[in-house]
């Protein structure tokens, strides 16, 4: 028997019948709510400084590409005008 018609037969679930699925959702969620209630969450002084490093970090690397690109530019212009290209 191949893989697909063994899932046809058993329903696709190893807990059997039509009831499998309601029964492993409901352990799903069940984890879940249990992992929720072990998550550490941020303060909101937390969160404000990690932002803020985020969007200073963000503006730097913006000026400092922004100024690598106009050097290269100026260097690569120099070049074509050093050989008489336009």
């Amino acid at each position: 028997m191949s893989t697909m018609e063994q899932v046809k037969t058993t329903g696709g679930s190893d807990a059997g019948g039509g009831q499998g699925w309601l029964s492993n959702t409901r352990t799903f969620f069940t984890e879940v709510r249990n992992e929720m209630r072990r998550v550490t969450w941020p303060s909101r002084r937390e969160v404000y400084a990690t932002t803020l490093v985020v969007i200073l970090t963000s503006a730097f690397f913006g000026v400092y590409l922004w100024l690598m690109d106009l050097g290269i530019d100026f260097v690569i212009r120099r070049i074509f005008n050093l050989f008489g290209a336009r």
